[in-house]
């Protein structure tokens, strides 16, 4: 027999945004779907018999591939967040909708490791849920990118920071003439393969020249867009990843050229236009790309009953 259940609707986020690395990052109106339900467990002393398992059923994206058990990432983080908050927990079943690309640069873990957290905390309610701020660094250390794991959960624009060992971020609302597109790539991407090629050091006036550009991306995407295609420059990690995906490196450039502020999302393939509405050029190397317009999610992880 089934308990209570909820469901949780996250949406996708780029990170980095060209010169805000492993700072800034941005949700996007594409969305995974999950449902969760506290189930009866079946274990008893007085019988011996087996706790019973929790059930994972995958839709979309992912389906086939993941695990149906308590390895998946979503369930993972929602065991995670009954332990956070010292409640034993029960056997769940997790159905998962997904429609964010896996291994693309579009936070797919974050999402997921949102999704599991925001999920138990509405089962575990007020009291007994951890609190916001424990809720973002749970999240930022389970999938390892605050950037994106905060755009997740509060929506829109968000700059993050640690302080105190521990994860923060803050949210900032964006123009509304800024209008993101996507060029998924067919291929996917490791994060940690394409971290490995960043250098231990970098010239003091590459990281002075990155940090003036960060500043300016966050005026330019909450205030004067018009300063996008020079906010969005970036010497900090992109030209170290080009190796790592040619042809993204290609329609960054290509998008560039034609005065269309682009930069490789999160850690790629994907490339994310930060467009105001403007028609992109004709003659793109889009092969192996599929274009996606996508409004910036404002609302973030929403719990839907």
């Amino acid at each position: 027999m089934g308990g209570p259940g909820v469901r949780v609707r996250v949406p996708a986020t780029s990170a980095n945004l060209g010169p805000g690395f492993d700072t800034l990052g941005l949700a996007l109106a594409l969305h995974d779907h999950v449902e969760l339900t506290e189930l009866e467990d079946l274990a008893s002393a007085a019988t011996g018999k087996d706790r019973r398992p929790s059930v994972v059923d995958v839709h979309g994206e992912g389906a086939g591939r993941v695990p149906r058990d308590e390895r998946h990432l979503v369930l993972k983080a929602a065991c995670a967040t009954y332990e956070l908050a010292g409640v034993a927990r029960p056997p769940l079943h997790l159905t998962c909708h997904n429609a964010i690309p896996h291994s693309r640069g579009l936070g797919s873990s974050a999402s997921a490791a949102v999704a599991g957290i925001v999920a138990a905390c509405t089962l575990l309610g007020p009291g007994k849920a951890p609190d916001d701020a424990a809720v973002l660094d749970l999240a930022a250390r389970f999938d390892g990118h605050a950037d994106n794991v905060a755009a997740c959960l509060y929506g829109g624009l968000v700059v993050t920071w640690c302080e105190g060992g521990s994860f923060r971020g803050t949210r900032l609302t964006t123009h509304p003439e800024v209008a993101p597109v996507v060029f998924v790539s067919e291929h996917s991407s490791s994060t940690e393969a394409t971290r490995g090629l960043l250098p231990d050091r970098v010239p003091h006036a590459d990281a002075a020249f990155t940090a003036a550009r960060s500043a300016l991306l966050v005026h330019a995407l909450t205030g004067a867009p018009e300063l996008l295609l020079a906010a969005t420059e970036d010497r900090l990690h992109q030209p170290y990843r080009r190796p790592a995906y040619p042809a993204t490196a290609e329609l960054v450039d290509a998008l560039r050229r034609a005065g269309v502020p682009a930069v490789v999302s999160g850690a790629g393939p994907t490339v994310l236009a930060l467009t105001t509405g403007d028609a992109l050029p004709d003659d793109l190397p889009t092969s192996g790309f599929t274009t996606m317009p996508l409004p910036i999610d404002e609302q973030g992880a929403v719990a839907v009953g």
